[in-house]
């Protein structure tokens, strides 16, 4: 046999790549990391000192402002550092990390903003350079198809938001945000609902619940990184939205009830559709769909500083999953012997560290006061939390290939750990924004939606448990329907990919 003496191709990939360093995108990385770092500092003095800049009616620097700009700056600069290596040899490479910086800039400014014309053309702006990230790649058909697909949905909010603030101005005169929540009380009832309908619509078609979740499951040709800024950082402006005007979205508890209830449904219906899906992209984006209703859900209970803290918290983690899904996956047929069986001292483990993270988390957030519990809506968030910790407990118990007498000790551990931590970010996020956003912490009274939302959230965990989605096929069916992408965004024959 004769050897072969063909050069390698990879070697001659490795030298191209590194003989050349493109200057927008070295650029555009440092730049976003020393607007970090000048992020990080504002953060520190208004928490020590509790300085407030801005220059009045237009742009306001306060507690939820620095907290967000520590969050994106941070999010991006993690994407831009990553973008580095995942789009060498793109032929938009420039105008990839050109549109990610612009995007990070916008944001800033968004959280910034006062003034309402500069809050809803950021808004507007933030909503076209996503669209413009997720159909990045022009030669392909399907990406096109979705870019046009997100520019109609995020056109629609914006002129959502534009209706509430108009009808806001017009009410009462004020051209800034700050202004207009000052005079809430001067605002006729029916102004109020109009206001409220448009700015909610508005947030929940940015955030992608249902039943405008359609964009997000269709955005999957946008690259990775782009993907992970979408899912970390974009879809929880309908957060910071809400935490905005929350005064207004607060004045009426039937309003805060309708809010709890699409969120809370959007929330059982992404984890519902994640529990069909076959790919890791769509997993994620059902994943996604399931916290952006938990964090609206936080909005209607009257936690909006658990909102912002809960965005916080998604954001990390779900950026990790995206830039990590290129991971090599094994390709096996799962089957029982992947799964340890809990038995009965599993089953009492997970119960008893499901009540002992709810216990954790009444106590360091302050709805436990010696052995009296106040009956309002923070008792549907910390059945909501118990319930989270429960599935998180049986999952890991389930998965697990330690020793029976360490699992149990250290599975428990690492659960209520991470409720303390959720605690504790809540508190802190909690103080950030008391200072300077009105209704950080403002719960409820419990209503018949209330105890609805309760029992849907333990229906849903029976139904996982019992294994109901996969028993009955035309709830199986149901799901995979509704979370289907727009047609025109799906390639559908393994000709299509090879052509990509």
């Amino acid at each position: 046999m004769s050897k072969d003496t063909r050069p390698s191709d990879a070697g001659t990939l490795a030298e191209t790549t590194t003989q050349r360093t493109p200057t927008i995108p070295r650029a555009s990385t440092w730049a976003v990391w020393t607007l970090f770092l000048c992020s990080v500092g504002v953060l520190v003095l208004t928490a020590l000192r509790g300085y407030e800049w801005g220059h009045p009616d237009l742009v306001v620097i306060d507690g939820l402002t620095a907290v967000m700009w520590v969050v994106v700056t941070f999010f991006s600069g993690i994407v831009h550092s990553y973008s580095r290596r995942y789009m060498t040899g793109d032929s938009g490479v420039d105008r990839f990390f050109g549109q990610i910086l612009a995007f990070t800039v916008v944001v800033m400014t968004l959280t910034a903003a006062d003034h309402v014309a500069l809050f809803a053309t950021m808004w507007l702006a933030m909503g076209l350079l996503m669209a413009s990230l997720i159909g990045h790649d022009r030669d392909w058909k399907q990406a096109r198809a979705a870019g046009v697909l997100a520019v109609k949905y995020f056109l629609a909010s914006s002129a959502l938001l534009s209706t509430g603030l108009v009808a806001l101005v017009w009410a009462t005169g004020a051209t800034s945000v700050s202004g207009i929540v000052a005079d809430i009380d001067g605002i006729s009832t029916t102004v109020v609902i109009v206001a409220v309908a448009a700015i909610f619509l508005a947030a929940i078609v940015q955030s992608a619940l249902f039943p405008f979740h359609g964009w997000l499951l269709s955005s999957m040709t946008a690259p990775t990184p782009a993907s992970a800024l979408m899912h970390a950082g974009f879809v929880n402006a309908g957060g910071i939205l809400l935490t905005r005007f929350a005064p207004l979205v607060g004045e009426y508890l039937y309003v805060m009830s309708v809010v709890v209830l699409v969120g809370a449904f959007s929330a059982l219906l992404g984890q519902a559709m994640l529990l069909v899906q076959t790919d890791v992209k769509r997993e994620l984006g059902s994943s996604t769909i399931a916290q952006m209703g938990f964090m609206i859900m936080q909005c209607g209970l009257g936690f909006f500083g658990a909102a912002i803290a809960h965005l916080i918290l998604h954001g990390c983690y779900k950026a990790y999953l995206f830039l990590s899904s290129g991971a090599p996956v094994e390709h096996t047929v799962p089957t029982d012997k992947d799964r340890t069986h809990l038995g009965f001292s599993g089953v009492a483990v997970s119960l008893l560290t499901a009540v002992g993270g709810g216990v954790i988390f009444m106590l360091l957030t302050g709805k436990l006061s010696g052995l009296s519990v106040t009956l309002n809506s923070g008792i549907v968030l910390t059945l909501v939390v118990v319930l989270t910790t429960l599935t998180a407990a049986r999952d890991i118990l389930h998965r697990t290939t330690l020793p029976s007498s360490i699992r149990l000790v250290s599975v428990p551990l690492v659960v209520l750990t991470a409720i303390s931590a959720y605690a504790v970010t809540f508190n802190a996020v909690s103080t950030m924004l008391a200072a300077d956003v009105p209704m950080t912490y403002a719960p409820t009274e419990l209503t018949v939606v209330h105890y609805l939302v309760v029992a849907g959230f333990v229906g849903a965990y029976l139904a996982t448990e019992l294994g109901w989605h996969r028993s009955s096929e035309r709830l199986y069916v149901a799901l995979l329907n509704v979370s289907q992408p727009a047609p025109s965004t799906v390639l559908t024959s393994k000709e299509d990919y090879d052509d990509a």
